[in-house]
């Protein structure tokens, strides 16, 4: 088989396959590529020594059984039979849930999370969207601070278990996206700096120097994850990417990365026969992300609205820290802007930023459903300093709320593992550092965060204890008992309606209506011939509803239809959605 690795600035590169050295040859058809043809089986053991240095695992690894600071193991693209011919999944008209892999089962493996996919499946999910699974130092973290971007974290079961997970999805008709990280690398088991300019000091990160995107060397650093973005595709047949924080590519050059990479994505979909596409976390309210190429945008396929998060977790806890101070002044406001225009934040003062942010969105050229709505996700649980989900503070009601503007409005919509049944459990920040100088300045920092914000350093949860992952793990005796299995309930009939009424799958923002009233605490969306009228309030709410008689579809109190006066009455805490008569 073919070995070949970049090396730019190496007089020397030498292979080390099975405790044998041979030496590599430069590639004269690209320059500082190196090359050589080895025998080689399923599993050997592979590194590269740069000048006679030590042994590095390939930074194209697709296995690394002992993790990142271990040798490589060749991986036989072949060795792994198909059971289901897959037809692929587009995101049109899709129902997302971002699942952690270590902590969706308490044994936090890939093989384990396929096990459940049944419950997805009943809950009417269309697509599981992972959080990263590029390798990384130790068992259980996030997956933010991978240092492998083509190889599979071994303790989650290697590659070979990526791809049992998604044979086992589409066996059951769900896709699968993967959340990857091009922004940056952890700080602990990356040694792409050893080979290459892999980085940049031009660009600074909050991570340190930037991935190296538009400095000298960059051609071969942006085909590096370019090609690894499509071996996620191609490779485990997987349907979608989720890029995470697009925001912090520092890229100038005149063809972005992004514009690049969808492309490719997009070249790549029409070589399989299969639908693919690319969801962007991005905090930059630009729609340009999302314009098609030959309109002038990136041609990405959607994104994240955290728009939409931060007015409905405004509106039911009134919080109004941080980034929430833009929407907590007038949330019901916020949130019918929103719901109606996509973003926010279109040009608008921040007072979180001072200064103006945003673009406006032409809602007659993207449909809604390019924007991705949600209640809850790992970041805003996870980053929070207990880790602590809506339903730790919410009643049942205005949970039921949430999901009824998620899984009803115009965006579509995605869940974090757990919603859907009111999870006890918090999601926490943990980690899982080898390195003592790392861990203890990740506990100590994030300590120290939280306590300028008035917690006491001890209450914060130490990110670095096994108890912290393991609280974050799901109860799965939950969803039967109590109101967990009225919540679940709620979600499952909220999905099914969804599916099933073409008013709710309508793309067309301009179209949608919205009404509200700050003081009584109340909003009511028009979507076609239906209605979602949504009470926040501790009172009942009198709700002037235009448009004829009406039946209710679903409810999560007892509610009588408008009668002839057009006007709801509507329970705390409670919502609806109704249909004409």
């Amino acid at each position: 088989m073919l070995f070949e690795v970049w090396a730019p600035d190496a007089q020397q590169v030498t292979l080390q396959l099975q405790g044998v050295e041979r030496a590599l040859d430069p590639d004269p058809t690209r320059a500082g590529w190196w090359i050589t043809e080895a025998e080689a089986s399923d599993g050997d053991r592979y590194g590269f020594l740069l000048d006679g240095g030590p042994v590095l695992p390939d930074p194209r690894s697709r296995r690394l059984p002992d993790g990142p600071d271990g040798l490589s193991a060749v991986v036989d693209p072949t060795a792994y039979t198909w059971r289901h011919d897959w037809p692929g999944l587009g995101m049109r008209d899709a129902v997302l849930y971002e699942l952690h892999i270590g902590t969706y089962t308490r044994e936090g493996t890939l093989d384990a999370a396929a096990a459940r996919l049944g419950h997805l499946k009943r809950l009417g999910i269309t697509h599981v969207q992972l959080m990263p699974l590029c390798s990384f130092p130790g068992r259980h973290g996030w997956g933010y601070d991978g240092v492998a971007p083509w190889a599979v974290h071994e303790p989650y079961g290697g590659p070979e278990a990526l791809k049992r997970f998604a044979d086992a999805a589409h066996e059951l008709g769900l896709g699968v996206v993967l959340d990857v990280v091009h922004n940056h690398l952890g700080p602990s088991g990356n040694h792409l700096p050893a080979y290459g300019p892999y980085f940049t000091e031009t660009h600074h990160t909050p991570w340190g120097a930037a991935v190296n995107l538009d400095a000298p060397g960059s051609d071969d650093v942006r085909a590096y994850f370019l090609q690894s973005a499509l071996a996620w595709l191609r490779d485990y047949r997987l349907d979608g990417l989720r890029l995470d924080a697009v925001h912090a590519l520092h890229d100038s050059r005149a063809l972005p990365f992004l514009e690049e990479l969808s492309t490719a994505v997009d070249e790549l979909a029409a070589e399989l026969g299969r639908p693919l596409f690319l969801i962007a976390e991005s905090d930059l309210c630009d729609p340009r992300l999302i314009t098609p190429r030959g309109e002038g945008g990136l041609g990405l396929h959607a994104q994240w609205n955290d728009d939409f998060h931060h007015a409905l977790h405004s509106t039911l806890t009134g919080e109004s820290q941080g980034y929430y101070a833009d929407f907590a002044e007038a949330p019901l406001a916020a949130l019918a802007k929103t719901l109606t225009s996509g973003f926010f934040h279109d040009g608008t003062y921040s007072s979180f930023r001072g200064r103006a942010h945003g673009r406006p969105l032409d809602r007659a050229r993207v449909p809604a459903f390019r924007l991705v709505g949600y209640s809850q996700t790992h970041d805003q649980i996870g980053n929070r300093a207990l880790g602590d989900r809506l339903s730790d503070s919410l009643s049942p009601g205005l949970l039921a709320c949430a999901a009824a503007l998620t899984l009803t409005g115009p965006f579509t919509p995605m869940l974090f593992m757990g919603e859907e049944w009111a999870a006890s459990t918090p999601w926490q920040y943990f980690t899982d550092h080898t390195d003592p100088e790392l861990a203890e300045a990740v506990r100590t920092g994030r300590r120290r965060e939280f306590a300028a914000h008035g917690w006491a350093e001890m209450e914060i949860p130490d990110p670095q204890d096994p108890a912290t992952r393991e609280r974050s793990c799901l109860d799965w005796s939950e969803p039967s008992t109590g109101h967990h299995a009225r919540v679940l309930a709620w979600y499952q009939e909220l999905v099914a309606l969804r599916r099933s009424l073409p008013d709710l799958e309508d793309p067309d923002l301009a179209a949608l209506r919205a009404a509200f009233d700050e003081q009584g605490r109340w909003l009511a969306l028009r979507r076609g011939d239906l209605r979602i009228a949504v009470n926040f309030g501790k009172e009942p709410a009198r709700i002037p509803l235009q448009g004829g008689a009406s039946r209710v579809l679903a409810a999560w109190e007892p509610v009588e239809a408008p009668g002839a006066d057009g006007v709801l009455t509507l329970a705390p805490e409670s919502c609806v959605l109704l249909a004409p008569a």
